[in-house]
């Protein structure tokens, strides 16, 4: 139990700054230290990293915790490439054409380097048989054997023919060449014999002539039905001969590319398709261009042999070892492929060469590293990825074909089994989002690995950090640092974070620090970095910032906006809040006034009724009217109303860092006890009166310092914080210089009788046994106000209305 005192204590300069003293340092410039081969402070999540990435069941993929500049994604590759180099490499993924369905392209799995040595080898048989197989239909020898089956047939045809010429030559017929086929005429002495002559034959001869012609037509009908068949056969010999020939050329150099993956029967199976498609085709290699007539003119189109092509998806043959890979553009076709397509005459066709790989491809058997932000960005890239995570399997498929948006033909590769680690990085907000909203999400990461902003900062963090700045020094080719600089990069560190006592691991502001302080250091032509050069970029990086700052302090020191920093009023008091501006924060002080007066208990919150309050500031002016009932109405009804106001203030106010100066205010009003405007409050207070931390405490009161210094220190300024306050503490030089001259105060309050008493120079006082206050004291003037409202109460209440009896009126 916190033990309750009034006697609020000043802090000591020493107080105000935990510095780091470099005599601690055994090393004179950072050039002296080994590289940091460990994380800092990060054990927890790394922890999570090693876990979530070891583990090989489903669903145990991770997700990054942390705000964006602590540097989790290169710590995270950093141990990743560490733990990939030693995994074996991943195999080779391949398309090769169906030549049973040409629009469902079948994968081949190879060994690692195995995929873009069957696509060498396959451009050179297919180079190789461009040549070859003309030359061998060119050859004397192919010639030859056409040759031969064309005098073959023709020995038949002529054989046939002559047969029936000798049988119409015995019957004295004629058998015709005549330039519309074939002809039959009675002759004599091996002579036609005219028509006039043949009509003066006797009818029976005539009638024999006729019989034997109709005989030798029926034969000549048999004879001309059958050559269809034997050109048939002529042509099927011809072919054949072509298969032949064309085999010759293929067969041995596919038998060498079949012993080279004889362990692989995907492959051999492949191989064989291949050597029957081109023996089936063997007029593609012989006739390698072809020409058509469109609208006028001709065009000569080339053979291009896409379908004996191997399109090498991924080749893993140059990988150290498991892939790493980080997708900076993550829509839904860099992550699980496409389908491109090219114009030709004016339509778009496509083939399996065509085929992109996307992330999940390359990442197969390895790790992909994706931001969560930009995922979530891209339209159907989220959906995809949690697709492919949960069928464990990469589809290629087109949108507009899946969603019916266009009606272009497509592909529809064989789907690629997927094994691969994927670890998104993001915000904490993201990651509580999606476990509430998307349920899949829970089921396909489960792995957590959530980074501190912060680490504990004693003598053993001082000598890593000092390990770290060399690192980085080393890393971005910086000149070495000094002791005295390494122990003003640490206090900085320890001031980014608002805690002497822990310092920052956002390693994007100090890299950020390390790089301007050895760019000023080069300019003043040091050969090493020291404090003095580290103090000038923390300037230079403030400077660069303030504008808005320094405009909002000159209204204030103008009279523009009114802050007192002198005299003493009753009902007002100096607040202060913080501005954040990206990486930049400053104080604003703030005046805040209260009125009293004769009422039921209401607290009017000014800003809440504008709808200029957020809900955690109406939450403390609530606590606040809990405050006053609890301290002076237990047993009486609370008989005043009271307002609060931020004067001169124009925009939303949220946060409870300023219910300890606006309960205070109330107490000044109540107690008509003017507060000391050379001192400003902040701090949060709970419905006991106790004191509670806030943040920003060094910003807010190096603001209200800047303000007072301004107008000149008197000795008589200050700020009251609370004291949980005190181990954040790490000011400027010079307030903490004017603090050791007694020119400027920094007092830490427990509670509100503390702040109260210091604000007004009275004691707050406690309450005897019997509940009253001591003569003199705050609390006993509050306690008299309202005995006061009590009695006003009471003096405005009616008296109860007396009856009266009517007099009876004589007759």
């Amino acid at each position: 139990m916190r033990k309750k005192t009034n006697v609020p204590f000043l802090l000591q300069p020493q107080q105000l700054y935990r510095s780091c003293d470099h005599s601690q340092f055994t090393f004179q410039t950072t050039a002296d230290l080994d590289d940091l081969t460990e994380i800092i402070g990060q054990m927890r999540a790394m922890d999570a990293v090693r876990f979530g990435t070891g583990i090989r069941h489903d669903g145990y993929n991770l997700f990054v915790l942390g705000p964006s500049g602590i540097g989790k994604s290169s710590m995270v590759r950093q141990f990743l490439e560490q733990k990939a180099g030693k995994e074996r490499k991943p195999d080779d993924w391949c398309y090769i054409n169906n030549f049973a369905l040409r629009h469902q392209p079948l994968m081949l799995r190879l060994p690692c380097g195995r995929g873009e040595e069957l696509r060498s080898r396959m451009e050179q048989l297919v180079e190789y048989l461009r040549v070859a197989i003309p030359a061998l239909f060119e050859g004397d020898e192919y010639r030859s054997k056409v040759g031969a089956i064309q005098e073959e047939f023709n020995k038949r045809q002529e054989q046939a023919f002559n047969e029936l010429g000798e049988a119409a030559e015995k019957q004295q017929i004629a058998l015709m060449r005549t330039p519309e086929g074939f002809a039959f005429a009675p002759m004599r002495e091996h002579e036609v014999i005219p028509r006039e002559e043949y009509e003066k034959l006797p009818e029976e001869e005539q009638a024999r002539v006729e019989a034997a012609i109709i005989e030798l037509q029926t034969r000549l009908e048999k004879i001309m039905r059958q050559m269809p068949q034997w050109r048939k056969e002529r042509h099927e010999r011809v072919k054949q001969l072509d298969r032949e020939t064309t085999l010759s050329a293929v067969d041995h150099l596919v038998n060498e590319i079949k012993e080279s993956y004889a362990e692989l029967p995907e492959v051999l199976n492949y191989l064989d398709q291949v050597r029957q498609v081109m023996v089936d085709n063997a007029d593609d290699f012989r006739k390698q261009e072809e020409s058509a007539t469109i609208g006028g003119m001709t065009m000569v189109s080339h053979q291009n042999f896409h379908q004996y092509k191997v399109n090498v998806l991924v080749d893993s043959s140059k990988q150290p070892g498991a892939p790493i890979v980080s997708e900076d553009n993550p829509t839904y076709s860099n992550l699980v492929g496409r389908v491109e397509h090219i114009s030709q005459f004016g339509a778009l066709v496509t083939d399996f060469t065509l085929i992109k790989p996307g992330a999940l491809h390359r990442a197969n058997g390895g790790y992909l590293l994706l931001d969560i932000r930009k995922v979530l960005s891209q339209p159907f890239a989220w959906e995809g990825l949690k697709r492919a995570l949960h069928t464990r399997e990469i589809r290629i498929e087109s949108l507009g074909q899946m969603y019916s948006l266009v009606s272009t033909v497509s592909l529809e590769p064989q789907p690629i089994p997927l094994d691969t680690k994927v670890i998104l990085f993001g915000d904490r907000l993201f990651y509580y989002l999606l476990q509430e909203y998307d349920a899949e999400f829970g089921e396909l990461f489960k792995v957590a690995a959530d980074f501190e902003e912060r680490i504990e900062r004693d003598a053993d963090t001082h000598q890593l950090y000092a390990r770290l700045i060399a690192t980085l020094a080393r890393k971005e080719d910086l000149l070495p640092f000094d002791r005295s600089a390494v122990a003003r990069v640490i206090e900085h560190s320890a001031r980014l974070v608002g805690d002497a006592e822990r310092l920052s691991t956002h390693m994007r502001s100090i890299a950020d620090l390390l790089r301007e302080a050895d760019y000023y250091s080069r300019e003043a032509g040091c050969k090493v970095v020291e404090a003095a050069n580290v103090q000038c970029a923390i300037d230079a990086q403030i400077r660069r910032q303030d504008r808005l700052r320094d405009r909002l302090y000159e209204a204030i020191l103008r009279d523009t906006l009114v802050i007192d920093t002198h005299g003493a009023v009753a009902g007002q008091i100096n607040a202060l809040s913080v501005i954040s501006l990206g990486d930049f924060s400053f104080a604003q002080p703030t005046r805040i006034t209260a009125n009293t007066r004769l009422g039921d208990g209401e607290m009017i919150n000014i800003e809440r009724e504008v709808k200029l309050s957020g809900a955690i500031h109406s939450k403390g002016v609530l606590i606040l009217s809990s405050f006053l009932a609890s301290r002076y109405a237990k047993n009486q009804p609370m008989v005043f109303s009271a307002s609060l106001v931020f004067e001169q203030s124009y925009g939303m106010i949220d946060g409870d860092s300023a219910s300890l100066a606006e309960l205070c205010v109330l107490l000044s009003n109540l107690a008509n006890v003017p507060i000391r405007q050379s001192l400003a409050i902040t701090g949060s207070v709970n419905q006991l009166g106790h004191a509670q931390a806030i943040g920003a405490v060094n910003e807010k009161i190096e603001g209200f310092f800047d303000i007072c210094a301004a107008r000149g220190l008197t000795g008589e300024q200050g700020v009251l914080i609370p004291a949980a306050n005190i181990k954040h503490l790490m000011l400027r030089h010079d307030v903490v210089a004017a603090a050791a001259a007694g020119k400027f105060h920094i007092y830490a309050v427990e509670n509100v009788d503390q702040a109260i008493s210091l604000l007004t120079g009275l004691p707050a006082g406690e309450a005897d046994a019997k509940g009253v206050y001591p003569e003199g004291s705050v609390n006993r003037k509050v306690a008299a106000r309202l005995d006061e409202l009590i009695r006003i109460r009471k003096s405005f209440a009616r008296p109860p209305a007396v009856p009266t009896r009517a007099k009876k009126k004589p007759d």
